[in-house]
């Protein structure tokens, strides 16, 4: 099954609730929360009270993207505050098994991602801990880039691998998804797809259900 997962980064934050009760209202699954810290990534982007604040305008299943250095300080206060599933890098934290078998016992989803330097073998030992890999398709941090089409092959090897040995992982990209590059991606075999630009720019609700009927 393939999920749509609109990323408010690059939502109007003036109109952030309107605009999430928008992708909702369209249909989208997902929402993906980008929380970066200006040290692992260079940006700064929001932090809990956004996350609190967006929990109670929705529904949706909240995927939330750590990009921030030794992301274990903050998993407990995550969850409480609604998160659903929570995405670790694997060149962030030096305690990977400890922090994902935290996410899982207190009871959220795990994912971990790589970055698009960062070879597929990084996050082979951590499989059997996670619900999901997140493929990077940008370098992390800002949003807006556009994608790195030497990406596509790692999307593929780590479907390949999923096939093989783990069927109930998802596979999550992240960055410069647009209507038209969705179908290589989805050939390709990414089955949960982040986009931001190509959600929030121009008409919300007609962007996200043109993304569902080619999914």
């Amino acid at each position: 099954m393939n999920y749509l997962c609109p990323s408010i980064l690059a939502a109007d934050f003036w109109e952030l609730g309107r605009q999430v009760e928008l992708v909702e209202k369209a249909g989208a699954p997902y929402l993906h929360i980008d929380v970066m810290d200006g040290m692992f990534v260079p940006s700064i982007s929001f932090g809990m009270p956004v996350l609190r604040c967006v929990r109670n305008r929705s529904n949706l299943f909240m995927d939330v993207h750590m990009m921030v250095a030794k992301p274990e300080r903050y998993i407990e206060e995550l969850i409480q505050l609604g998160a659903d599933s929570i995405t670790i890098h694997v060149e962030a934290c030096d305690c990977i098994p400890e922090t994902l078998a935290n996410i899982k016992a207190l009871g959220a989803e795990t994912g971990i991602a790589v970055n698009p330097e960062t070879p597929i073998s990084a996050v082979l030992p951590y499989m059997d801990m996670v619900d999901m890999v997140l493929v990077m398709t940008v370098r992390p941090g800002f949003g807006g880039q556009e994608y790195i089409i030497e990406c596509i092959n790692k999307i593929k090897e780590m479907r390949r691998i999923i096939n093989q040995s783990y069927p109930n992982v998802k596979l999550e990209i992240d960055g410069g998804v647009t209507l038209g590059n969705l179908e290589m991606n989805l050939a390709a075999g990414a089955n949960v797809i982040v986009t931001g630009s190509a959600i929030f720019k121009g008409d919300i609700e007609a962007n996200v259900r043109e993304f569902l009927k080619r999914m």
